[in-house]
């Protein structure tokens, strides 16, 4: 059971790691500051007239900029560990 949970803990370590983290929070903190700012008043806008569609996608633009900045090993090319 404890090496379920240990797999379990080092796959979502894997996924989120500690900038992908903090790009979450602060990307939902600028996505709520761009729709008090920026907004849009005749609610015709489909992101920046709603606070947590902002929310949501300044949070995933957060997240991925801070993935970008995780330094993930790369392969091995198959070819080349085969000489």
């Amino acid at each position: 059971m404890e090496e379920n949970q240990n797999i379990w803990k080092r796959k979502y370590l894997k996924i989120f790691t500690l900038f992908s983290i903090i790009g979450l929070f602060i990307g939902a903190i600028g996505g709520y500051v761009y729709y008090l700012e920026v907004g849009c008043s005749s609610g015709g806008c489909a992101i920046s007239s709603n606070p947590y569609a902002s929310v949501a996608w300044g949070a995933a633009v957060g997240y991925l900029l801070g993935d970008m900045l995780n330094a993930k090993p790369k392969e091995k090319n198959k070819t080349e560990s085969l000489n």
